[in-house]
């Protein structure tokens, strides 16, 4: 009887090990899930060399060479926020920084270098209100906050900083996406907020985030009312992930009266995962479908209005698919997609660069820097397209090579063409007109551009 008696209690106490031990576990987010797969997920399959108990480091670089078949003279990208400059090398983003816990306080530094710290926030009004140089102030973070996670459901994080947004699918890290030169959809859409969130997991599978945000993209407001949304991610299981990010806020500069709406909305599926087959090891695809308005302040949504207080149509419509195949123990992978966007009254559309700016002079912000500017008024139009193929070798978890093929067609003259966008003599506003050695330079504006992109994205 004793002996019975000691191998149940034996048996009880294991079993109650092992609840103990799962239900330590199930307060992860998402554990479990294999989430190296996503179009902008970490790919990684283990964790950082650099973990610790309280601080997880982490090392980024993001290195591009890009060749425009136009080779504009001044090497100058429009329309991009992966790239910068033509027919050059360039460093896009070295991160470094980490994550840092200690009981339940959290924090994240990320701090950043690269053509991206002035490529990604250079179509921010917001700066330009007020003091201090905003630019500058956040021009070599890339993500800082500070937070407390509170031991309910799942778990709920209250921080408070600079976030990563993933309006539009695609990371703010090249390194985790499945294509380097976004499509319009992630193009035009937010890379960063500036605020608060709270990230509310009430099940294993899902996730609730609301904000209260600055602006769209702002490092201050625009106005004088913050923006708000939020996001909804529902994983089911290791092969199917649904989001839906959703905003509202007043983001035209001296324009309170103009709100602004948008919706973001992301299928991810894999129908194929073998991954310790030599030939398809894994194939997924990315689906994104983004809608939105602005409307008061004379634009009127989705419909134009023969009443001028109302004024044009201004709205968002865009999407974005693509499909990538793995192979060899997902040492190689090729993506193939692409993209459309309309988008009338160009309120999302990223500015051309240079002479062709429409962004207030930092020394006069009631004047535009470009002697050209690119027509951003009420009731001006803009659709257009693009497609994408690249091949990826990542011999591991930390390093990949990329090649890929770029065509974006637009409606408009929009992309740099072989003249360029600056002027002859650097970018000044007073090197040409009449009486000047250009007396008849414009930016050269094409409607279409053909690049090939070389990439090598590293991850520690």
């Amino acid at each position: 009887m004793k002996k019975k008696a000691l191998f149940i209690l034996s048996l009880l106490f294991t079993f109650y090990a092992h609840a103990q031990v799962d239900s330590a576990k199930s307060k992860t987010p998402f554990e479990g899930l294999d989430q190296s797969w996503y179009n902008g997920g970490d790919r990684r399959t283990t964790t950082s060399v650099m973990e610790t108990k309280y601080f997880t480091g982490s090392v980024m670089l993001d290195v591009n060479y890009t060749y425009s078949f136009a080779n504009p003279i001044d090497n100058t990208v429009v329309g991009s926020t992966s790239l910068a400059r033509d027919n050059e090398t360039q460093l896009a983003l070295g991160v470094i920084g980490g994550e840092f816990n200690y009981k339940n306080a959290r924090g994240k530094l990320f701090l950043q270098m690269g053509t991206n710290s002035t490529v990604i926030p250079r179509d921010d009004y917001s700066q330009y209100r007020g003091q201090y140089q905003l630019a500058n102030i956040y021009r070599y973070v890339a993500e800082a906050y500070a937070g407390y996670h509170f031991d309910k459901w799942r778990g709920i994080n209250v921080d408070m900083g600079m976030f990563v947004s993933y309006i539009g699918l695609n990371s703010y890290y090249q390194v985790e996406n499945w294509e380097y030169q976004s499509s319009y959809t992630s193009n035009n859409t937010p890379w960063f907020f500036n605020g608060m969130r709270i990230q509310i997991f009430p099940t294993k599978h899902l996730k609730i985030e609301p904000w209260i945000i600055n602006g769209w993209q702002s490092y201050a407001r625009y106005n004088n009312m913050p923006g708000f949304g939020g996001n909804i991610t529902w994983i089911p299981n290791d092969n199917i992930k649904l989001l839906t990010n959703d905003y509202y806020g007043t983001d035209t500069g001296g324009k309170p009266g103009r709100v602004r709406v948008h919706s973001d909305n992301s299928l991810l599926g894999r129908y194929i995962n073998k991954p310790y087959s030599k030939g398809i090891s894994q194939a997924a695809f990315s689906l994104t479908f983004d809608i939105g308005f602005e409307k008061g302040d004379s634009v009127n949504g989705f419909h134009s209005s023969t009443d001028p207080a109302k004024g044009p149509a201004q709205y968002f419509v865009s999407g974005m698919i693509y499909n990538r195949v793995w192979f060899n123990h997902n040492r190689f992978a090729w993506t193939i997609g692409g993209g459309f966007i309309n988008n009338p009254g160009r309120y999302l559309v990223l500015y051309p660069t240079g002479d062709a700016s429409p962004l207030p002079n930092p020394n006069n912000p009631t004047k535009t820097e470009g002697t050209h500017p690119f027509n951003t008024n009420p009731g001006s139009q803009f659709n257009g397209f693009d497609y994408s193929t690249n091949f990826d070798w990542m011999p591991n978890q930390s390093i990949t090579w990329r090649i890929e093929f770029v065509h974006r067609h637009a409606s408009v003259p929009y992309f740099a063409g072989h003249g360029g966008i600056t002027s002859p003599t650097g970018y000044t506003t007073t090197a040409f007109g009449p009486g000047t050695a250009y007396p008849n330079w414009a930016p050269d504006l094409s409607h279409f551009e053909d690049r090939v992109i070389f990439a090598m994205l590293f991850r520690l």
